[in-house]
This record gives structure tokens, sequence and C-alpha cells, in this order.
């Protein structure tokens, strides 16, 4: 009878796409490896359940997923009766014209862009977690990366 891994095991082979899933979404810092922390936490209850032969780092990404928005949840803004009178930027925002391409290409594409180049995912894993097929995701992220380029070279044509 076949049996999924140690859950040990499991840690040490998916625990860097969950940290960078958790980073993806909430930033390098405490936020996500508290994310990546609960994520196993959960994913450990529920291992003795869970199928043979289950895609183990769909589920574990499906979790860190779903504890990364719970942090962003909780972390919402709290009112003040007066605002501050300086702005402060979050660090990484320095590249705003980065951002607006991004926000110019398709959700489709900015997602297959992110799991591919961001978080490693190779174009056949990817359709576990936005559907489709390797081949149209990747024609997508192909697209979006030949915007992005466009965008770029006009803009330093421009300037």
């Amino acid at each position: 009878m076949t049996t999924n891994p140690a859950f040990e095991l499991v840690v040490r082979r998916h625990g860097t796409a969950v940290l960078r899933m958790c980073t993806a979404l909430l930033g390098p810092g405490p936020d996500a490896q508290d994310a990546w922390g609960e994520t196993f936490l959960a994913a450990l209850r529920a291992y003795p359940s869970l199928a043979v032969g289950a895609n183990l780092e769909a589920w574990l990404i499906t979790i860190a997923k779903r504890k990364a928005i719970d942090i962003l949840r909780s972390n919402h803004p709290v009112p003040t009766e007066e605002l501050p009178e300086t702005v402060v930027l979050p660090e990484g925002l320095g590249q705003l014209e980065l951002l607006e391409s991004l926000a110019s290409l398709s959700e489709l594409q900015r997602k297959v862009i992110g799991y591919h180049y961001l978080l490693g995912f190779p174009y056949a894993d990817i359709p576990a977690y936005l559907g489709g097929n390797p081949a149209s995701l990747r024609r997508a992220a192909a697209d979006g990366i030949k915007a992005l380029r466009s965008q770029h070279q006009e803009a330093e044509e421009e300037s």
C-alpha cells in the first residue's frame, strides 16, 4: 500500500515554494514567516487525512495563500483622528513605472508571470492554480513580458 511521504520530507521539499508564495503576498519579513509557519501547522493537522498521491505543492500553496490573506485582513489600517503630516511610502515603490506597466496587463498575464518568474513554478504546474493548460499560460506570460518590454522601450525613448 502506498502512503504519503513523511511530513518532514514534505516541509523540506516544498518549504521554499510556500515561503515564496507568502513573501509574494506579504512582502519579506515577519508576516511572511508567520504565514509560512501557520501554513505548515495547518497542513500538519490535515496531513493524516490527505488523499494518497495528492499534489502536495498545490495543496500547500493553497493553504499558504489563505493564511497570507488572513494576515492581510488582520493588518487592516486603524482609523485615526488626524492624518500624519508627512506621507511615508513603503520601501520598493521607487519604480512606479513598472507598477503601472504591470497594472496594464491582464489579470491572467500578471498571475502567470508571478507564478513563473517570481515563484519559480514551471508552466506545467501552473494550471493547478489558475486553470487552463501550460501552452496557453506560456503564451499569456510571453504576451505580458512582450508588453512590459515594449512599454519599457517606449519610456526609454521618451527620456
